[in-house]
């Protein structure tokens, strides 16, 4: 009587950060991963020029989550990858940004170790990060800010963490990023004002950050709103609060300008 096959080893998922959009800034590491994955479940924010690196025989599965749009939840996006880890050896999970910072990278590599997937990570750059900097704001400087908060400004129905404390981020931080926070401003900003934040503090709202298509809108916590309803702003954009958004302005034209993918 012959014995059965062991069971085959699950192949593993890698983490990957994608980065803001702009192609050039994803890591060399991810770029190899791309061209050598067997299968690829990326996110919506991902870059087409990004996906184009992806190796054409590889299984590709769009997975992205965008406000009121979801291809997949959550724990169907889990299962996929486990599922996908029992069929292929090198898979490779997509993610705008970078994996951890709010993009539930930590969550998934909970749920696939749980599942006994092995999972490596690949840091990418992180959009409140690059977003700024090709805008021409240093997120901190000696003469304007020299601590800065990255917080996430959506409030999910069904989040199982703390309100957000907007005060004591208010009273706390000199320079203050927040992630998918356009729709809740409305909300968020009251809040800050109350805790102390003087209605003439600079803001700015980048969308589309590193990519051809980013744009700015530069005002004050009193005027932000009004400026959003008469341009049609909408997301996603990355918020930055402080005085350090009026850095000035002819240093700002040395900044990064987005290029054309090519």
């Amino acid at each position: 009587m012959t014995n059965p096959p062991a069971p085959k080893t699950p192949g593993t998922i890698y983490l990957l950060g994608a980065g803001p959009g702009d192609p050039g800034l994803l890591t060399l590491k991810g770029k190899q991963l791309l061209e050598t994955a067997d299968c690829v479940i990326y996110d919506a924010l991902v870059s087409p020029p990004i996906l184009a690196m992806i190796n054409p025989t590889a299984e590709k599965i769009h997975a992205g989550k965008r406000k009121g749009q979801h291809s997949l939840k959550q724990e169907d996006t889990t299962q996929l990858l486990i599922q996908k880890a029992h069929q292929h050896q090198h898979i490779v999970r997509l993610k705008g940004g970078d994996p951890f910072i709010f993009g539930r990278g930590g969550e998934e590599l909970q749920d696939l170790t749980q599942a006994g997937i092995p999972v490596q990570i690949i840091p990418g750059i992180t959009s409140g990060i690059a977003a700024p900097a090709y805008a021409g704001i240093p997120l901190t400087h000696r003469n304007y800010s020299s601590s800065v908060t990255f917080v996430t400004g959506h409030e999910s129905s069904e989040k199982y963490r703390p309100a957000i404390n907007w005060t004591a981020i208010a009273q706390s931080a000199e320079t203050i990023v927040i992630y998918m926070g356009i729709h809740n401003l409305p909300h968020i900003l009251p809040q800050l004002q109350s805790a102390g934040l003087p209605p003439t503090t600079p803001i700015a709202l980048i969308r589309w950050g590193t990519t051809p298509d980013q744009t700015q809108l530069i005002g004050t916590l009193s005027t932000i709103l009004h400026q959003i309803e008469s341009t049609g702003f909408t997301a996603p954009a990355i918020v930055v609060i402080g005085t350090i958004v009026n850095f000035p302005q002819d240093l700002k034209a040395l900044g990064n300008q987005p290029q054309s993918f090519s």
